[in-house]
Order: C-alpha cells, then structure tokens, then sequence
C-alpha cells in the first residue's frame, strides 16, 4: 500500500489488484513486493499471473522482492522466478548485517528511470537477498558486495530499493516511471 499512497502523493491514481484483466488493460503495471520469493511464486503461477507479466509490452516496474521475481531464479526457497532478467538471485553472506536496511548511494546509474537523479543520491533498502551486477544493471549499490539497485530491460524497470520510501529522489524516479 505504500506504493498507492506516494502514487497518490505525486497525483497519480493507482489500484492494488492481483485481477489478469485489470492488469492487462492498466497502462503502467507497478510490481512490489513484501515477502518470501517461494510462495510469492506459488500465488502468481496459482493465477497464472507469471506469464501476464511476463508477456506484457507496457512499462512494468518491479520493486524490492518484485525486482527479483524478476530474475531467473532465487536462492531464497530454491526458486525459480520468472526470468525477466537472466540472473539469479543470491543471499547476503555474513559478515554483516542482515537484512540490508537503511539509506544507501547508487552508483553507475542509466536509464529512464533515473532522468534528473545523480550518482551518489541516496535510497532506501530492506533487503536479505540481492541480484548481482549484471548486463541489465541500471544503478549499482555497495553492501557487502557490490549489487544491483535497479535493472533495466526493453519495457522491464526494476529497483532492490523502494522508491516509495526513498524521499525526493524515489519520488522523481516514481514520476519517471509514470513518464514512460
């Protein structure tokens, strides 16, 4: 619901639905997530929500655990996701502290969704999984090593952070998104 009130914030209406028909027909669809990757998959394939998102040609944005549904698979139950992105999904080791959560700076960052962003702003993570650096990494992120905080592919937006509590910065990103 979070991300439904900083939509509303910025004057943008949204709705929260797990309806296929809904979905197919919004013009941006907004992918985030709280939870565990197994079961999150088990519900999405149980609708046959998988190959909705995987099969739309709108600007669909992942966030947080949407982000790495998005990958290929998760070490987080064994799980393969929905391949959206070719890489998988590792756990934060020890040392350190896990989960990952606080402010943290981007780096290396490209794309659409980060018009009118600077390398070094700040956004906020809670996170115990991560996608390493990869071909589609849009913004990258040092936390025990180094990670990916967003991922871009043709129509396919994803952020490990949530721009929905990342301030004036996830605020221009969440515009930059609805501006596609």
């Amino acid at each position: 619901m979070s991300v439904k009130y900083a939509l509303s914030r910025l004057g943008y209406d949204s709705k929260v639905t797990d309806d296929f028909e809904y979905i197919s027909k919004a013009d941006k669809v907004i992918f985030p997530g709280v939870g565990e990757a197994e079961n999150t998959m088990l519900y999405l394939r149980k609708r046959g929500i998988d190959k909705l998102i995987t099969g739309l040609r709108k600007p669909v944005l992942g966030i947080c655990l949407g982000q790495q549904l998005m990958c290929s698979y998760s070490e987080e139950g064994d799980t393969t996701c929905l391949g959206i992105f070719n890489v998988s999904v590792k756990k934060f080791l020890p040392p350190g502290k896990i989960p990952h959560m606080g402010w943290n700076s981007m780096h290396e960052i490209k794309g659409k969704l980060f018009d009118n962003i600077n390398n070094g702003d700040f956004v906020y993570f809670v996170h115990s999984y991560y996608v390493p650096v990869c071909e589609n990494s849009s913004a990258l992120c040092q936390y025990l090593d180094m990670f990916s905080a967003a991922l871009e592919k043709d129509n396919f937006y994803a952020t490990q952070f949530h721009p929905e509590k990342s301030g004036d910065v996830g605020h221009q990103i969440l515009k930059n998104f609805i501006s596609l």
